[in-house]
């Protein structure tokens, strides 16, 4: 049985926020020095996320674009033998002279796309658009990023967007490279909730699998979904387009974080928090006596559902380097495990190798909140931290052995709990 490989992630989010962008490669410093691939290549790490993103190589013009950065980059991780899974897209909104809610959205992508697949015919592995459904959420629902709507009609129309470019983009780079894969990422979540809302979180429910129900064609006139999406602006006939042209994923790519599953409670009077709303939405890991799913769980349904070849493809907390340990080595195992039962499970992901900054605040917010990863670049340079030899160890044996690895995280100890429910909880 081929073991589970390591992969590795650059955090590259460029997110527009009005009329200002914030460049996280720009951020950690990464974006000027080029030795930092060398020391993720010391980590054993075969394949690694990296951008090549749409905004940064064209954004004034596709007609004018500068691939400079890109060709250096590209070039040093083919001496490193290490396999670039290219972003072009990544939670942005693309260059000024498009936007995800237009329809120049999709062509314009699939033209970049091509003209990166002829600048590096090499190149087999792609995610033309990070987290769509995670995009169009925070860019069409909750209005934190460009262009900052919060309605469902644009939510669904920059989704089907976001779907229909990265079909069109794969497209376009296979017309240049046969061979090329797409590695869709998502964050793959879960809802639980009180009794009262327990339509909420059904919704909600179905709602996490669109992305990869769209590329798959399982968005049909029985689809639970169907009749929001008609309500929400999508025609039958673009909905069609999606079931009669199938591109589905050759990676299901799964982003996990310890934040991914939520917990809806209509009595809000257990939080201190906008008693405005009617419900309030947390994290489910805070709120006793709920029970999460974990992401064994969360993969197997993955697994069930779509009979995809998976991939942890974001596995990051933001806490103590012992705690950030114990998350990581958590993982593995748990891929490890479900690769053993039969899941083809290929790869855990180590993301934000080189931190990420200002996550707590959805990237909404300049304020440099600062959270470390494989490397700490606070002093300039790429400061390898605890958990260097953890990830090298596991890229390169397959286990590591520590102290802390003993005890568990806080995420299964009871001083997690911030909240306390009384009620009989149905999910």
């Amino acid at each position: 049985m081929r073991p589970v490989e390591m992969w590795g992630g650059i955090e590259c989010s460029i997110c527009r926020v009005g009329d200002d962008y914030s460049d996280q490669v720009n951020r950690s410093g990464h974006r000027t020095r080029l030795e930092d691939l060398d020391r993720i290549a010391e980590l054993g790490i075969r394949k690694l996320r990296y951008p090549v993103l749409w905004e940064q190589v064209a954004p004034q013009s596709l007609n004018h674009p500068n691939w400079s950065w890109p060709d250096e980059r590209l070039n040093r991780l083919r001496e490193l033998n290490v396999d670039p899974i290219v972003g072009l897209v990544h939670h942005g909104s693309g260059p000024r002279y498009t936007a995800l809610h237009l329809d120049t959205f999709d062509t314009g992508l699939a033209r970049f796309a091509r003209m990166v697949a002829e600048r590096y015919p090499w190149v087999e592995h792609y995610t033309p658009i990070n987290e769509p459904l995670t995009t169009a959420r925070f860019s069409g629902l909750y209005g934190l990023w460009y262009p900052h709507h919060s309605d469902d009609h644009t939510f669904v129309r920059i989704l089907l967007n976001e779907v229909r470019a990265t079909k069109r983009a794969m497209q376009a780079i296979r017309q240049v490279n046969p061979a090329a894969k797409l590695v869709q990422t998502e964050d793959l979540g879960k809802t639980h909730s009180t009794p009262a809302l327990a339509h909420q979180a059904d919704f909600e429910n179905h709602r996490r699998w669109l992305t990869y129900d769209l590329l798959c064609g399982l968005v049909t006139r029985e689809h639970p979904l169907w009749e929001y999406l008609r309500a929400s602006g999508a025609s039958v006939d673009e909905l069609l387009e999606f079931t009669d042209d199938v591109l589905p994923p050759d990676v299901l790519g799964i982003n996990h974080y310890i934040t991914s599953e939520r917990f809806l409670d209509d009595q809000t009077e257990h939080y201190a928090l906008d008693d405005s709303r009617p419900y309030v939405d947390v994290e489910a890991v805070r709120v006793r006596p709920v029970q999460l799913d974990g992401l064994a769980t969360l993969a197997q349904e993955a697994w069930d559902r779509y009979s995809i070849p998976l991939a942890i493809t974001e596995s990051h907390l933001a806490c103590t380097r012992e705690e950030q340990m114990r998350w990581l080595y958590q993982t593995w195992q748990t891929c490890t495990q479900l690769r053993e039962q039969g899941l083809d499970m290929r790869a855990m992901t180590v993301w934000s190798l080189l931190g990420a900054f200002d996550w707590n605040s959805l990237l909404t917010q300049n304020q440099g909140y600062y959270e470390s990863g494989v490397f700490d670049v606070r002093s300039g340079e790429a400061r390898p931290t605890a958990l260097f030899n953890l990830v090298r160890s596991l890229a390169t044996t397959g286990d590591f052995a520590h102290p802390v690895l003993q005890d568990p995280g806080w995420w299964h100890r009871d001083t997690r709990y911030l909240y306390q429910h009384h009620a009989h909880l149905t999910h």
